[in-house]
């Protein structure tokens, strides 16, 4: 399949495959909530870990109503288990991202705009896809899928946070305070 195989390459990419898996993911889901409760934002600690344990049942889901075979054995580098579609660590890496990136925007305001840690979001949830299909996990449009199930999810959450989670705000409190 790939001829760019080597085993150092696999090695480095088997690293950031693990750094994407469910272990890892839940570790900073855990540890940025518990840092926006001890900071006083529970509706952003909400959004965080509520995103993640919902996409989670939803990215489960999706993989039984499509069923999709996972590439064939003599590709993979590694074994798995479950259907193919939509890649879990896409799926829940980009939920991660995009709700982690929310999060910083709605409790540091104008400051969290800075283009280099939305950058380095982006970059992990590219890496982590593209390594599930260096390591023959997935077809690309499984990765690709993921991304894009977990981006919706991730927007769904953000817009219900946003629409029905500041309701108990006071008026003309900002974002920041």
């Amino acid at each position: 399949m790939l001829r760019i195989r080597t085993p150092w390459l696999t090695d480095v990419v088997t690293v950031v495959t693990d750094l994407g898996g469910t272990l890892v993911s839940w570790v900073i889901t855990a540890a940025v909530a518990v840092a926006l409760l001890v900071r006083r934002h529970p509706r952003e600690a909400e959004l965080v870990v509520g995103a993640m344990l919902s996409g989670l049942l939803v990215m489960n889901g999706l993989k039984l109503l499509f069923g999709r075979e996972r590439p064939p054995i003599p590709e993979r580098l590694v074994d798995e288990a479950t259907h193919s579609f939509p890649s879990g660590h896409a799926m829940m890496s980009a939920i991660l991202v995009c709700v982690v990136g929310a999060a910083l925007v709605r409790v540091l305001g104008p400051r969290a705009r800075n283009p280099v840690i939305f950058g380095l979001l982006a970059l992990w949830t590219v890496a982590v896809g593209l390594s599930r299909v260096y390591l023959g996990a997935h077809w690309l449009t499984d990765v690709l899928a993921g991304w894009v199930f977990g981006a919706v999810w991730a927007a769904l959450w953000i817009w219900g946070v946003s629409r029905f989670g500041s309701r108990g705000r006071k008026s003309g409190e900002s974002v920041a305070e």
